[in-house]
């Protein structure tokens, strides 16, 4: 079904629509709850961390990316509950492929936190 809003109209109901998909996450995911308060405290710690402007972009990014690829498992996880709450082969596969993506992407953040830091502090 197509929208009916258009131009500013249509940001503004886009903006509500991603409002409410940040309340349910934080509502119903104790993941993203914890990666995003982790956030919170990392997020002023990049600035002290990174030494230049693209360092501390690079910092502030994969902390973004974590809470994007667990909001997008997030929402796979609630379609596939969606279909049926009946254990099936694929759908345990599809969960268990948006958990692994959430677990690379805390690996590249992790992976840049330490690189950056090595090369601050040590190298």
């Amino acid at each position: 079904m197509k929208s009916p809003h258009t131009g500013l109209s249509r940001v503004w109901y886009a903006l509500g629509y991603s409002w409410k998909g940040l309340k349910a996450s934080w509502q119903y995911e104790a993941a993203f709850r914890q990666e995003l308060l982790l956030c919170i405290v990392l997020v002023p710690v990049a600035f002290w961390v990174g030494q230049t402007v693209l360092e501390v972009v690079a910092l502030l990014a994969v902390l973004l990316l974590v809470l994007i690829v667990e909001l997008l498992n997030s929402a796979l996880e609630s379609v596939v509950d969606r279909i049926s709450d009946d254990y099936h082969k694929l759908s345990g596969r599809a969960k268990d492929q948006g958990s692994a993506a959430v677990l690379f992407t805390i690996g590249l953040a992790a992976l840049v936190w330490v690189g950056v830091m090595y090369q601050n502090w040590v190298g």
